[in-house]
C-alpha cells in the first residue's frame, strides 16, 4: 500500500507498471503535485531499462481505467502500461464458436 501523501512537501506517491512477456516492471515513485501519467513514465526509467516498448495512449490506464498522457495523478494512483493484444478478443471468441 502507498503511504499517504505529505502536504508539507508537495509530493504524491504514485506506481508505474507493466506487464511484459518475462518479466513486470514495477516503479514506486514520489512526485510533485500536479504531476502527469507522462512525467510518471519518464521518473520510472521504464523506457531505459526495458527492451523498446511502444508506449502509446490508447494503452495507458490508472487502476484498469482509461488514462491519457496529460491525465494527472492523484495520491496512490498506479499507472498502468498495456502491451498490444496479439489477437482482437472478438475474433478470439468467433475462432472459440467455429470449433465447438
Amino acid at each position: 500500500m502507498l503511504m499517504a501523501e505529505s502536504r508539507a512537501e508537495g509530493v504524491i506517491r504514485a506506481q508505474v507498471v507493466c506487464a511484459m512477456p518475462n518479466r513486470v516492471f514495477v516503479r514506486e515513485l514520489q512526485l510533485p503535485h500536479g504531476a502527469t501519467v507522462e512525467a510518471a513514465i519518464a521518473a520510472s526509467g521504464l523506457r531505459e531499462t526495458s527492451p523498446p516498448i511502444e508506449i502509446a495512449s490508447d494503452r495507458l490506464g490508472i487502476f484498469a481505467r482509461k488514462a491519457e498522457f496529460d491525465t494527472v495523478l492523484q495520491n496512490g494512483d498506479r499507472v498502468e502500461i498495456y502491451r498490444p493484444l496479439k489477437v482482437d478478443p472478438k475474433e478470439a471468441r468467433r475462432r472459440r464458436a467455429k470449433r465447438n
